[in-house]
């Protein structure tokens, strides 16, 4: 097979980028980066899912010209946008493969790539994964750890860094939300006679960066994520912590814990007003999509699963995420324990899916 040529649409987004450069790392053949940047409003905000490049700062960005490619790996909705619309371009003649949920139709793409908290229809275009593709640089978490080895010797051990994350649907970051991971703080340092080592993330509510300022525990140490902040110790502590407490929508931070063998504690988070329904809706795709083709009541489902696909125009089921069935995977093949456990370290062995996905991609062009 000849090699395509190969674009790799990448964002600003690190965990996710991390996932395509996995990939990008075992393929047989070069590719060549573009890195978009998105503007002011868009960073955080949603434009329209359609094809187009309205939502970039082209200036900042890498150039999007011909010679077009044929094959795109790319992640995210904004970058998955600048994908479809460099289809368009080529003729329609380019293949996209995307990593994670699409913000779009699924059938839009050669390839969907998505791990196991996303409920996706067993369409032919779709390679599913027990965990994200991301990985870490074992090399550089040494560095970062060597780097900080001074200010973590002072600190009383076992080192217990707690990751905080934001709000994203379903879960709710609230106040009490907030007070729960003060307790838990609280808990690191009278219960286990640890330091608790807190890092909040891009993220992370106002209402619990306020909480979390002002209530910690005085013997923990409190890092809050800001675009200017230097000297950000969360690959240090990957490198160093003795536990790990993650919050519940954090898959990616937990994921790079996991692989790094390291002993993970989910700490739960609450949904929001309409939580239990929500979850019911959620854990009812997690019962459709996910048949397992040993019976001929699995085939049914499996049948069932994509008729639903093609009715479900709201998308109420299809491409959705169930977040606690995840989080109960993990715990089920001793990955990780729930917050307020004892902390142990991984037992389960670690799946390794991308070998399949490489497979899947160069079928692309047989």
């Amino acid at each position: 097979m000849a090699a395509p040529r190969t674009w790799v649409i990448l964002s600003d987004k690190r965990g996710d980028n991390g996932q395509v450069e996995t990939i990008v790392d075992a393929l047989p053949w070069p590719v060549e980066h573009k890195y978009v940047h998105m503007q002011p409003q868009w960073v955080l905000g949603k434009p329209k899912f359609r094809p187009s490049l309205d939502h970039l700062d082209l200036a900042e960005s890498d150039p999007l010209e011909a010679p077009w490619p044929e094959l795109i790996i790319t992640i995210g909705r904004r970058p998955s946008m600048v994908a479809l619309w460099i289809r368009q371009q080529s003729g329609n003649r380019t293949r996209i493969v995307l990593v994670g949920k699409p913000s779009g139709h699924m059938l839009d793409f050669s390839l969907v790539v998505a791990s196991a908290e996303n409920q996706m229809p067993p369409l032919h275009n779709f390679q599913p994964t027990t965990l994200p593709l991301m990985r870490i640089s074992a090399e550089d978490v040494a560095s970062e750890a060597a780097a900080f080895a001074g200010r973590f010797a002072t600190l009383r051990k076992p080192l217990i860094a707690m990751l905080v994350g934001g709000e994203t649907n379903p879960f709710v970051m609230n106040r009490q939300v907030a007070h729960q991971l003060v307790a838990t703080a609280r808990w690191v340092v009278d219960e286990l006679g640890g330091t608790p080592y807190i890092t909040t993330s891009r993220r992370t509510t106002p209402q619990v960066l306020e909480v979390l300022r002002n209530e910690l525990p005085t013997e923990a140490v409190y890092f809050e994520w800001s675009a200017d902040a230097e000297d950000n110790p969360y690959r240090a502590l990957l490198g160093s912590a003795d536990g790990f407490i993650v919050t519940a929508d954090s898959v990616s931070m937990m994921v790079e814990v996991i692989y790094l063998r390291k002993p993970l504690a989910i700490f739960p988070l609450p949904g929001g007003p309409l939580g239990a329904v929500d979850q019911q809706r959620r854990s009812l795709a997690s019962w459709l999509f996910n048949p397992r083709l040993e019976s001929a009541a699995d085939r049914w489902r499996h049948r069932l699963a994509r008729g639903v696909f093609y009715l479900d125009y709201f998308k109420v089921l299809s491409a959705t995420r169930d977040f606690r069935a995840f989080h109960r995977l993990l715990v089920e093949r001793g990955l990780a324990v729930w917050s307020g456990q004892p902390f142990r370290p991984p037992a389960g062995e670690l799946p390794d899916d991308v070998g399949v996905v490489v497979k899947r991609i160069e079928a692309l062009f047989n």
